[in-house]
């Protein structure tokens, strides 16, 4: 993706849109881009300097389109470049059948058209029959919007704080400052994670909630050996809002991490050989059963519900193992 930040990479945008969008206008260039009819213009000039033949289009409004039988020339891929591309291409896509985010269905489309047939044909067997798992205690996976998600990754890249407006999961709204340290993707989403201005704390938000971005001139330097990974899995970890789960376990943090990844829950030592479990749940249940296989012992500090909850999940084991 074209960081279209740059003038440079600006006008290969805008290369680009001409040619896959015959008689585009000015005032849909500056749009999308974010720029003046002026700076547009300023655009096609170079592009016509450059020796491509950008044209004008007649019509109420006008607009650009290049000369017929102009082409950019031909990127050539083999059979495994071929294949690993639409393989990549596919990972945006977490359901079979479902659509492919804007901008990837074309893309799939322009490789499959210009390979051989028997490229072609595997291409669409993958295509049809790979689909990816949804992890249901997230809700859906979504991708991001591509330029908001490459605008981000080259904030990250030369450390420049970012302006973004942040929609909630209730619909409201919120303009703030983030220094970007970095980006993950999990379960079919992707966060950024870094320092907001806001809040004045490290937080970490999920892209395809962010609905603008803007680079701004101001840099920061990012706190060393920062694993931002790891903080992205510790933000998901305590994400759920219903409850907040703490328990002690008598085992080491690395015996305790051989069964609780890092984005379920936080494990903390607080002794020798003896740890603490911080997270979160919408359900104590699902809790439960996700630490029940820990063959070490364990003591509820909080909540006091969750002792309820051990309750009811062993009488109901115990039942269907005496059923059975």
């Amino acid at each position: 993706m074209l960081d279209t930040s740059r003038p440079a990479s600006r006008i290969l945008t805008v290369l680009e849109m001409l040619q896959d969008r015959p008689g585009i206008t000015g005032p849909q260039i500056a749009n999308e881009l974010d720029v003046s009819g002026r700076t547009v213009r300023r655009y096609i000039t170079t592009l016509q300097e450059m020796g491509v033949p950008v044209e004008p289009t007649t019509g109420r409004h006008g607009g650009y389109a290049l000369r017929p039988g102009f082409r950019l020339p031909p990127m050539m891929f083999n059979a495994d470049e071929a294949l690993g591309l639409a393989i990549a291409l596919l990972m945006s896509r977490t359901t079979r059948g479902a659509e492919l985010p804007l901008g990837v269905e074309s893309a799939l489309a322009k490789i499959e058209r210009v390979l051989p047939s028997e490229l072609s044909r595997r291409i669409h067997a993958l295509r049809e029959g790979v689909s990816l798992p949804v992890d249901d205690h997230l809700g859906s996976p979504s991708f991001p919007d591509p330029h908001v998600l490459a605008k981000l990754a080259q904030a990250c890249i030369t450390r420049q704080r970012c302006w973004m407006r942040y929609s909630r999961p209730d619909g409201d709204e919120s303009a703030r400052e983030v220094d970007p340290y970095g980006i993950g993707a999990f379960f079919g989403r992707w966060y950024l994670h870094g320092w907001c201005h806001l809040r004045n704390d490290h937080r970490t938000f999920r892209i395809d909630r962010i609905r603008r971005v803007d680079v701004l001139p101001q840099t920061f330097e990012a706190p060393e050996e920062m694993d931002v990974i790891a903080a992205i899995e510790s933000s998901l970890a305590l994400s759920w809002t219903t409850w907040r789960i703490e328990v002690e376990v008598e085992a080491s943090v690395s015996d305790v991490r051989e069964y609780v990844p890092r984005s379920f829950a936080i494990v903390e030592e607080i002794g020798e050989g003896r740890s603490r479990i911080r997270g979160s749940s919408n359900t104590l249940e699902w809790f439960v059963l996700r630490i029940a296989e820990l063959p070490f012992p364990m003591r509820i500090i909080e909540p006091p519900e969750l002792r309820d909850a051990f309750r009811r999940c062993a009488e109901r084991m115990l039942e269907i193992a005496e059923r059975s």
